[in-house]
C-alpha cells in the first residue's frame, strides 16, 4: 500500500485476470462491469435480479414486520370513522418523507393529518410527554410517530395516561425493553424477525402504507382504483432512503432504483420548487439527492423551522412549494456559513491537539455557541478529514449551559457503545448511538475528562485506525478508455450509496496541464496521461496537501470515482469527469 496526499493506503485492484474471465463467461457480462459485480461479491447466477431489482422479487409480506396488522387495522379505522390523525415526525429527511407519504396517503381519503415536528433546541430528538399532551388537547385520537419514539419510554407511559392511542413506526435500534403502546412496528425492535432491518423509516412506512392498501382490498373489498397508487409515493421513499444512509441493499435497492423512474416524472411540487429555487437540474440520480435536495430539506430542523421539509414535500402545487422551498434554500445558504466557521475553529483545535504530542484515538473538541444543528455535519467532515472519530460539542446560553455533542465514526471503531459507557461512568450526563455516530450531553468543563475515557476505552486501535485509511481500488484505466459508453457501465451496478460504494479507478502518470480554483475552495484540474484528456474535481482541496499536488507541471497517480459530467457535456464537451479522491506525486 501507498501513502499519498491525503494519507490514505490504496489496495490494489483484488482479481487476477483467470477470475475476472471465468466470472464474465459465467455471467455473460463484459470485463468491467464483471470487476465492479466480483467486488460486491454478487454472485455469478445472481447478476440479473442484482442489476434489476424489483419489489415484485424484493418486496417482504407486512404481516412479518412485528405489530404491522395491529397498526394497519387501527390506522384503516381511524380513516373509516374519520378520527383526528396525527404524524409526529423526526425533523431529518427520513422523518419528513416518511410523514409526507402518510399526508398523502389520507388525503386521498379526503383527510388532513395534523403535523407534529419537535424543535431541535427546544424539545430535542422524538416525542415528549408535552408533545403528546399539546396533541391531546388538540383533539387528536391517534398519533403516528415516523422515524421516532421507539425509545420515548417517558414520552408513552404519558400518552397511556391520558390515553392517547400511539403507533410508533422507526428504524432506530432498541433495547430489549418493549415500551407500551397500541403498536410499536420497528424491524430493528428485537423480537422482529421480518429480516429487514436495513430499512429507513421511509421504507418502513411504505411497506405500512402497502398493507393499508391490502386490508382494504382484502379485508374491505376495494377495488385497486379505488385505493392510492403507491408506486408515486417511491419519490419520497428513495429520497429518505438515500438521505438517511439505510444501506443499499436487498429492498433498498429497488426502493431507490424505482424511486429515481418516478422522480424522472418531476410530479412533486415541492422537490421540483426546491430545484428551481436553488437553481437545480431536477434530481436524476443519486447524488442528485444526497448532495443537492437532501442538505436543503434539513437545514430547516437544523438551524430554522423543523416544519417546513415535511411541509414542503406535501405540498400540493408548485404555487404552494415555492415559498416554502425559498425559505429552506436561505436557510441551507446561512447553515453553510455556521458550518464552515465552526469547522474552520474545530480543525484548529485538532491540530492543536495534535501539537501536544498525544495521539488521541477520538478527537474531542468544542466551543461556546456552536450550533446543535451543525456540529453532526462537522464531525462528519472532520472524520473524513482525519480518519479517525470526532465529537464535536457545543455549549451556551441557548443549550442550558449544558454542552450538547455530536459524533462521528470510521468501521471498526463504535462510538455509540464509547458514548453509552461514558455515560455510564458518569463523565457524560447522558449518550448513546450507533457504531457510526452518537450524541451526548456533557459538562463543559470535562472535555478532557471525556478525551482522556475514551483514549482508554480506544486503547491498542492502531490497526483499525490504519484500516481506515484504506481505499481499495476496482480496477485501473487509461483517461482514453473514460468514455460515456464507461460511464454507462459503471452505473448498471448502481444505485451507489451506503454499503454500496462507488467504483473507485485509478489514473496513471498523469500530467496536470491545467488547475485553477473554483467557488470556494474547489479544484477544477485537466488531466493527461498520454492516451487523451479529461477533466477531474477535487472538491473543498485547494488548501491541502492534495490542492498543493494538484498543479499545472505535476505528474501525478490517482485515484476517483469516474462519473459523468453535466456541465462540460452540456457545453458540448466530454461528458465524463473524475472526482479526485487521492493523489500521490511521481519522481
Amino acid at each position: 500500500m501507498t501513502e499519498t496526499a491525503r494519507g490514505f493506503h490504496w489496495s490494489e485492484p483484488l482479481f487476477d485476470d483467470k477470475t475476472l474471465d471465468a466470472y464474465a463467461r459465467k455471467s455473460g457480462l463484459d470485463a468491467t462491469l464483471s470487476a465492479l459485480l466480483l467486488r460486491r461479491e454478487v454472485p455469478a447466477e445472481e447478476v440479473e435480479a442484482f442489476l434489476h431489482p424489483t419489489l415484485r422479487n424484493l418486496f417482504p409480506d407486512p404481516s412479518s414486520l412485528k405489530d404491522m396488522d395491529v397498526a394497519t387495522e387501527l390506522i384503516a379505522k381511524a380513516i373509516l370513522e374519520e378520527k383526528t390523525v396525527a404524524v409526529l415526525a423526526d425533523y431529518d429527511v427520513d422523518g419528513a418523507t416518511s410523514a409526507a407519504q402518510l399526508i398523502r396517503y389520507f388525503r386521498f381519503f379526503g383527510q388532513d393529518l395534523v403535523l407534529y415536528v419537535p424543535d431541535r433546541l427546544k424539545e430535542g430528538y422524538g416525542p415528549s410527554p408535552q408533545a403528546f399532551e399539546t396533541l391531546k388537547s388538540q383533539g387528536v385520537d391517534l398519533v403516528i410517530t415516523v422515524d421516532c419514539g421507539a425509545a420515548a419510554e417517558a414520552a408513552l407511559r404519558r400518552a397511556s395516561e391520558i390515553d392517547l392511542d400511539i403507533i410508533v413506526v422507526d428504524h432506530h435500534l432498541m433495547g430489549e425493553d418493549i415500551p407500551a403502546c397500541a403498536a410499536l412496528v420497528n424491524p430493528n425492535r428485537p423480537d422482529c424477525e421480518s429480516g429487514q432491518g436495513h430499512l429507513a423509516a421511509a421504507g418502513v412506512v411504505y411497506v405500512l402504507t402497502a398493507s393499508l392498501n391490502r386490508y382494504f382490498r382484502n379485508r374491505l373489498s376495494y377495488k385497486a382504483s379505488d385505493l392510492p397508487d403507491l408506486m408515486k409515493n417511491l419519490d419520497l421513499c428513495s429520497l429518505g432512503t438515500l438521505c438517511d444512509m439505510a444501506p443499499l441493499v436487498e429492498l433498498n435497492r429497488a426502493f431507490v432504483v424505482q424511486g429515481l423512474k418516478i422522480l424522472a416524472h418531476d410530479e412533486c411540487p415541492g422537490i421540483v420548487a426546491l430545484s428551481q429555487v436553488s437553481g437545480r437540474s431536477p434530481p436524476r440520480k443519486v447524488t442528485d439527492l444526497t448532495f443537492g435536495i437532501g442538505p436543503q430539506l434539513n437545514a430547516g430542523g437544523r438551524i430554522g423551522d423543523p416544519w417546513l421539509a415535511t411541509q414542503l414535500l406535501a405540498s400540493l402545487s408548485i404555487e404552494e412549494a415555492i415559498p416554502i422551498a425559498e425559505q429552506l434554500f436561505i436557510l441551507n445558504q446561512a447553515r453553510k456559513d455556521i458550518e464552515a466557521d465552526i469547522q474552520n475553529e474545530a480543525r484548529k483545535q485538532i491540530h492543536q491537539l495534535q501539537r501536544h504530542n498525544v495521539d488521541y484515538p477520538v478527537y474531542v473538541v468544542g466551543g461556546e455557541g456552536w450550533h446543535p444543528g451543525i456540529i453532526g455535519i462537522v464531525a462528519g467532515r472532520l472524520k473524513d478529514e482525519f480518519h479517525r472519530p470526532v465529537a464535536v460539542v457545543g455549549w451556551g446560553e441557548q443549550f442550558g449551559d449544558v454542552g450538547k455533542g455530536s459524533a462521528r465514526s470510521v468501521a471498526g471503531l463504535n462510538i455509540g457503545k464509547a458514548i453509552s459507557a461514558a455515560a455510564e461512568a458518569g463523565v457524560l450526563i447522558t449518550g448513546g448511538g450507533h457504531a457510526m455516530a452518537g450524541g451526548f450531553s456533557i459538562e463543559p468543563e470535562r472535555m478532557q475528562d471525556f478525551r482522556d475515557f475514551l483514549s482508554t476505552y480506544f486503547a491498542n486501535v492502531e490497526k483499525e485506525l490504519d484500516d481506515a485509511r484504506a481505499v481499495q481500488i476496482d480496477f485501473d484505466v487509461l483517461v482514453s478508455a473514460m468514455t460515456p459508453r464507461f460511464i454507462d457501465v459503471v452505473e448498471q451496478a448502481g444505485p451507489y450509496g451506503a454499503a454500496a460504494t462507488k467504483p473507485v479507478v485509478r489514473v496513471k502518470n498523469a500530467q496536470i496541464v491545467f488547475s485553477r480554483v473554483i467557488g470556494a475552495n474547489h479544484l477544477k484540474v485537466t488531466l493527461d496521461d498520454g492516451s487523451g484528456r479529461i477533466s477531474a474535481i477535487a472538491w473543498r482541496a485547494a488548501e491541502t496537501d492534495l490542492g498543493s499536488l494538484l498543479q499545472k507541471g505535476q505528474t501525478v497517480d490517482l485515484i476517483g470515482y469516474p462519473e459523468r459530467d453535466e456541465w462540460g457535456s452540456a457545453r458540448g464537451q466530454n461528458s465524463v469527469q473524475i472526482e479526485i479522491i487521492d493523489a500521490v506525486k511521481k519522481n
